[in-house]
């Protein structure tokens, strides 16, 4: 594969689309990003950087596949084999792509089962809610490494009263078999005048299995129904269960900025 520099000292990688690439603005054009004229004007103004260098060159060609591409410090997503889907896990749905046993799983709500989409991170049986599906693997391995700190948001029904010092002691850290676990933060969400039900939000960044269930359940006060509601900057909106939509270029945008890609 050949390769050049253009008049920035930015690298442009050869193309299958042809010998010198695709244009940048073509580029950026087909990923959403703006129409072809604006992203001509973002070049111009140095907003568009190549594999981490400025690029103000109208017509520098690059691979689309290969080339690193952010604009305004945000990454682009110009890899058009890559797949970056948001589905609304119902409850009582296996958290795999398939089933061997014939069980209900996420597989079944793909339009097509492609066998290179993962889901990232999980959801266990009976949890619902916002669960992100790709074939990104460095993207999806620092989403779920903890090191990262990429906050994911739950809402968490209780049952009956809780004691005004739960937050204090989920936040403070709770003992587990497998180690210390916290929320990063908790928030009393809504309470039913009866008092048999306690609705709270928790955001935390750990990804052990069933951390959340456990953590509530250490403290006297299992989980009845839990829902992830985001991931990072992305949320669920009107999204309804078993719905499936593409991730738009904010959101995309936003993962990438969150683990520093």
């Amino acid at each position: 594969m050949s390769e050049k520099r253009d008049s920035t000292g930015a690298n442009t990688r050869a193309s299958g689309g042809g010998a010198d690439g695709v244009r940048l603005q073509k580029v950026l054009s087909q990923a959403g990003v703006a129409s072809r004229r604006a992203a001509e004007e973002m070049i111009v103004e140095g907003r568009v950087e190549v594999d981490g260098q400025p690029v103000t060159t109208l017509g520098t060609r690059v691979n689309p596949d290969e080339s690193v591409i952010h604009v305004d410090g945000t990454r682009v997503v110009t890899d058009q084999k890559a797949t970056y889907l948001l589905l609304n896990k119902p409850p009582g749905i296996l958290c795999a792509m398939s089933d061997d046993q014939d069980r209900p799983c996420i597989g079944d709500y793909l339009p097509k089962r492609d066998s290179g989409l993962f889901h990232v991170g999980r959801l266990d049986f009976n949890s619902e809610g916002l669960l992100l599906i790709s074939n990104d693997g460095e993207l999806a391995n620092r989403l779920m490494h903890p090191s990262y700190r990429v906050p994911k948001t739950y809402l968490v029904e209780l049952q009956g009263p809780i004691p005004k010092d739960l937050g204090r002691r989920v936040q403070e850290g709770v003992e587990l078999e497998d180690g210390p676990a916290r929320v990063d933060s908790f928030r009393l969400v809504d309470r039913n005048s009866s008092g048999t039900r306690t609705l709270v939000q928790v955001v935390l960044h750990e990804g052990r299995k069933r951390i959340v269930r456990r953590l509530f359940k250490e403290t006297g006060y299992p989980v009845q129904r839990l829902v992830r509601t985001a991931i990072g900057e992305v949320r669920l909106t009107n999204e309804r269960p078993g719905a499936i939509r593409p991730l738009n270029n904010k959101e995309l945008g936003s993962l990438y900025r969150a683990v520093g890609l």
